[in-house]
């Protein structure tokens, strides 16, 4: 019997449409998809929270920037700046979405370089400037973020998927995939592992939100619009919480998730721990300390 039959042939064209000549790929839509269930998520918990469309306006540029600039800089200085940083042909394709060809031409390639790690850190970058300019309390506002963060890695995930990219190692598993575009081998769908795990943890944040919300709207009567308003964002959890689980669940899902990978760089073959690993590290010890260290207590009414 040819063991092969029960493996999945992956072989899906990266081009979702073509729009008047423009092709559009599915890892583009996974971003909007993931940027517009983000926005509508976080939306309703800015209305929940009675924080005026003033304040909710600027917010998806910021974070729109901050993770694109972020998830490309994190690519390019994480796992290949050797290329980058070779020539200054190589150097402007960090910013503009261009190959320079070798013969002294140039194609349209799209950013084809993207780096979580890279992209979680811009976003925070980005919501600091936000709140600079908002006068949110930064916390407050990285805790709302991170109630609908997973949903938009869920979809990312998937968009990375059907490019066949951040493929598994060989496997006989009868789930495997064979990634034709790569080679002919039985492999892990790590993409898919990982998007399934941001679709539970979105789930798990949304059930704890909702929650919540329930706990704070019966603790909150009687006290006047000032008091309700000066509450923190994750009330009646700690001030943190949100995020810091946030950090935990995606980075400790991503350490691990990356033993069946392989390795993106060459210069990772020698490594114990992957670029990956490393890089999730320090988000998991920040996730742990905003979810149990940040501030001494909850807030009390």
């Amino acid at each position: 019997m040819n063991m092969l039959l029960s493996y999945i042939n992956w072989n899906p064209d990266i081009e979702a449409f073509n729009l008047f000549g423009f092709s559009v790929r599915y890892y583009a839509l996974g971003w909007i998809f993931g940027f517009a269930a983000s926005y509508y998520m976080v939306r309703r918990q800015y209305r929940d929270l009675r924080i005026s469309d003033e304040k909710f306006d600027p917010l998806f540029v910021y974070c729109f920037l901050g993770m694109i600039i972020g998830s490309r800089l994190g690519h390019c200085l994480f796992y290949d700046a050797q290329l980058y940083f070779s020539s200054w042909k190589h150097f402007l394709e960090i910013f503009i979405p261009i190959h320079f060809l070798p013969d002294g031409g140039w194609k349209f390639t799209g950013y084809t370089g993207m780096a979580s790690h890279g992209g979680t850190l811009g976003l925070i970058i980005a919501l600091a400037l936000y709140c600079r300019k908002t006068k949110m309390h930064f916390v407050d506002v990285l805790d709302i973020i991170a109630v609908a963060t997973p949903i938009c890695c869920f979809f990312i995930r998937m968009g990375n998927l059907m490019n066949s990219e951040i493929i598994g190692k060989p496997t006989d598993v009868p789930w495997a995939f064979i990634f034709e575009q790569v080679d002919m081998v039985p492999r892990h769908p790590a993409q898919l592992y990982e998007a399934l795990a941001y679709f539970a943890f979105f789930l798990g944040m949304v059930y704890l939100y909702r929650r919540a919300r329930k706990q704070r709207q019966t603790l909150t009567i009687g006290m006047k619009q000032q008091q309700v308003a000066a509450l923190p964002a994750a009330w009646p959890h700690r001030r943190g919480f949100y995020f810091g689980l946030c950090l935990v669940e995606i980075f400790v899902f991503r350490f691990f998730v990356e033993f069946l990978k392989e390795n993106q760089v060459d210069f990772e073959q020698g490594m114990t721990l992957n670029m990956g690993q490393w890089l999730s590290v320090p988000f998991v010890i920040i996730g742990v300390y905003f979810m149990f260290f940040y501030g001494k207590h909850p807030a009390k009414v």
